[in-house]
């Protein structure tokens, strides 16, 4: 009998091997891997296994309705947390210059609606790409700057964040190296910003290219939501547009699908590390709130590169604690 346990439990290991080396295989074709020595194949290919078991593990509590979202695999698959963290470019502790800031004020009567969705109100441009390089920062403060055009010009335009990465620094931001979205709209209201199709982004620093005569974009000032307070958020969000917030997003590596409830994250300042877009918010059918967020780490991660996030939960990941917008000239 022990020696039928022992061959039953060796056969699942073994498919359990074949299953991990098809989905490496299959992983490596999918997101065009390529490594350049044996030694990181086979790095990367256990902290693949690795990672391959956090989803099985996790997703069966999904299945079992005990977690809200699940995991899957994606680009992010074969990398450890601190290769993952280095997309995160959100820098809580960066030096901002003027701190002049106007602090969101909900008016007494504000007509907030109960959900609403700018992506599909035509104030969001598609799901753009930040590639190897920390600039999330800049992709959430263009993200709010488009947002507030269209509902301004009735016209959507794609607004360069390599114009940010390059010319922002004097500002307090650091390219790839991180930076802050209101270190970005105090740049664009002094300079303006230009279009991605005259400034295109290539995910590097450069040096600034900046040209005065191709500005489409100028900003009159700012405005920051009141910290941690949701119900600030969520009046600007359904009143006003699209608006700049960060996060902690280091546990959204593996994220696939639904609304993402993690107690175990962070929500003070210094707990943030992603710049990202709050685009919307709903309930969803179960009767759970919801922020609906734009991501900047393309279509082949979360929902399409959305993410649905806890609303009302005590400032979850601190979506509310560094939120802020432009006004636009």
């Amino acid at each position: 009998m022990l020696k039928k346990i022992i061959l039953f439990v060796l056969s699942i290991a073994v498919v359990n091997a074949v299953g991990e080396e098809e989905q490496w295989e299959s992983f490596k074709t999918k997101y065009n891997k390529i490594y350049k020595t044996s030694t990181e194949h086979q790095e990367k290919f256990t902290k693949f296994r690795e990672n391959l078991q956090k989803i099985n593990s996790h997703n069966k509590k999904y299945d079992d309705g005990t977690v809200s979202y699940k995991l899957g695999i994606n680009k992010f698959a074969d990398m450890s947390e601190k290769e993952f963290a280095l997309k995160l470019g959100f820098k809580s502790n960066f030096i901002n210059k003027t701190k002049n800031h106007a602090i969101f004020k909900s008016p007494v009567n504000a007509n907030v609606p109960e959900k609403v969705n700018w992506v599909e109100l035509g104030a969001v441009t598609g799901i753009k790409d930040q590639g190897n390089c920390g600039s999330c920062w800049s992709f959430s403060a263009t993200g709010a700057l488009e947002g507030q055009y269209y509902l301004k010009y009735k016209s959507l335009v794609s607004l360069s964040e390599q114009n940010l990465v390059d010319c922002s620094s004097s500002y307090g931001d650091n390219g790839c190296n991180g930076g802050l979205m209101d270190n970005a709209f105090e740049y664009v209201r002094d300079n303006g910003i230009m279009s991605e199709d005259d400034y295109p982004y290539c995910a590097f620093d450069e040096t600034c290219q900046y040209n005065s005569a191709k500005v489409v974009v100028k900003v009159q000032s700012l405005v920051d939501i009141a910290v941690g307070s949701e119900t600030d958020l969520q009046t600007a969000v359904g009143t006003l547009g699209p608006v700049s917030v960060a996060v902690d997003a280091s546990m959204f590596q593996l994220y696939q699908e639904g609304i993402y409830d993690n107690s175990n994250c962070g929500n003070g300042r210094y707990d943030l590390d992603h710049g990202i877009l709050a685009v919307g918010y709903d309930t969803s059918a179960d009767g759970t709130p919801y922020w609906l967020v734009k991501n900047s780490w393309g279509e082949d991660w979360g929902e399409k590169g959305y993410i649905r996030m806890s609303r009302n939960k005590d400032n979850q990941c601190g979506i509310a604690t560094c939120a802020s917008y432009p006004v636009l000239l």
